[in-house]
């Protein structure tokens, strides 16, 4: 739910007043912004409360499909069999960068009070989870940040630049260490489960096992044929999944430092691994504009997502409906799935202007937060009841501004009905229409033609 003061889709009123002295600070004047607040604690409220009276756990209040029936609605928890209340298709909030560049990972602290952002230009940002302001910045990288991870306890970030260098940061953004760990861009950074040890994926081909708190490698394993461009960490178990440019998925002992298993069925490019939370299940989006859910019990693809019509750069499961998931491609286009359904639920068209690079969603799973190439971090939120899942941000943000929305339908011309129209009062609007051509001097009447049911 969201709450606050200003339009609800956050553009500013106009008001002189808001222009601050620039003589009183010596810097040119600029306008007081009145940012859009998501409020989600007053949905935990509302959730505590309800669970008074809850027999079972789909027995959830139901909500009325009316915009008013918004104040009532309840965090994604409180409907466990509902995912269709928790796709998030509806623009809430756009944040820049002063420096402007490629946004390359949206990464957002395990309690979601905070969104960390790491660009092109080598700055780690940090957002506010609720309004979406700045909060501080620190230049971290002399190159691009190509990966991040936050730690399960909350305590440390590790991120990865274009050098091969992965930094290890505090939560009060302070820089610990730097560690050359590859020759070539560090693609990817996954947590263990207990946070002991972190996995990294190169361009050099290569995926290596760390030990954190020593900073040394305990395994370096080379089985793909080329780049490594995504890895990620079993979330209980000692495995880790990678995919490359070599259109291969593979499956990694992170205790041994061996390969256990390689699954085929992409064409091209695997950019992006995901492991379910069950960790059955695993997510591969390629090149190809497929997306390939795969059962790691039997080692064989149970499912193929079409939809995309670019390669696909992300992919981010929800943390609470375990059978839906977000996917990004290179178009600009965000699309929401179940893994039930081989078609989308529901998608954003042109959610930003360039190529998506990362999705994260919020831990309670109320936002889903994109990075673009297009310089800009968008959240998006939950539609209000009675909402149709479509495109709510080319509906709505894109036609307050003059001249994109699109025209609106043109009127139909009146027209009399005969029998129905007075004598000599037009209908309105046609008073301009020309009169009919007069008939030849000399030309009979016009006949009225025979019909053939008239005797």
């Amino acid at each position: 739910m969201a709450s606050g003061s200003g339009s609800y889709h956050g553009f500013p009123a106009a008001d002189e007043n808001d222009f601050r002295n620039a003589a009183a600070d010596g810097r040119p004047g600029y306008r007081a912004r009145q940012r859009r607040t998501v409020d989600h604690i007053s949905t935990i409220y509302r959730l505590i409360q309800a669970r008074m009276y809850q027999r079972e756990v789909w027995d959830a209040p139901a909500v009325q499909p009316v915009p008013a029936a918004a104040a009532d609605m309840l965090p994604p928890a409180g409907y466990p069999c509902t995912p269709a209340s928790s796709q998030a298709t509806r623009w809430v909030s756009q944040t820049t960068n002063k420096v402007r560049a490629s946004v390359n990972k949206v990464v957002w602290t395990p309690s979601g009070r905070r969104l960390i952002t790491g660009s092109q230009a080598g700055e780690l940002t940090l957002w506010s989870g609720q309004t979406f302001t700045f909060e501080h910045l620190i230049q971290a990288h002399q190159t691009a940040v190509r990966s991040m991870a936050w730690s399960h306890n909350e305590n440390y970030l590790i991120s990865g630049e274009d050098s091969g260098t992965i930094i290890y940061s505090e939560t009060t953004m302070k820089i610990l260490k730097s560690l050359p760990a590859h020759k070539e861009p560090v693609r990817a950074l996954s947590w263990a489960p207990s946070d002991l040890k972190f996995c990294s994926g190169s361009d050099d081909s290569s995926v290596k096992v760390w030990d954190f708190a020593r900073g040394v490698t305990d395994h370096v394993m080379t089985g793909h044929g080329w780049d490594v461009k995504t890895a990620e960490w079993h979330p209980s178990k000692g495995l880790i999944a990678t995919g490359g440019k070599d259109g291969l998925v593979k499956l990694w002992g992170a205790k041994e430092g061996q390969q256990l298993s390689t699954l085929h069925g992409a064409k091209n490019t695997v950019l992006a691994v995901r492991w379910h939370a069950g960790g059955h299940l695993l997510l591969a989006g390629s090149r190809d504009q497929l997306i390939r859910l795969y059962d790691v019990r039997t080692l064989r693809e149970v499912a193929v997502f079409r939809g995309h019509a670019k390669e696909v750069t992300a992919l981010a499961w929800h943390p609470v409906h375990q059978d839906l998931f977000a996917s990004a491609a290179h178009d600009g286009n965000i699309r929401i799935w179940y893994t039930s359904a081989s078609e989308a639920a529901s998608e954003v068209v042109g959610a930003h202007e360039a190529a998506v690079w990362d999705l994260a969603w919020h831990p309670m799973g109320h936002l889903l937060c994109s990075g673009s190439s297009d310089h800009t971090i968008k959240v998006w939120g939950r539609n209000r009841p009675g909402d149709a899942l479509t495109d709510k941000y080319n509906a709505t943000a894109r036609s307050l501004v003059p001249g994109t929305g699109a025209a609106p339908p043109a009127a139909a011309a009146p027209s009399a009905v005969p029998g129905l129209t007075p004598d000599g009062l037009p209908l309105p609007g046609t008073a301009h229409l020309p009169p009919p051509p007069p008939l030849p001097l000399g030309a009979p009447p016009p006949q009225r033609a025979a019909s053939p049911f008239s005797g």
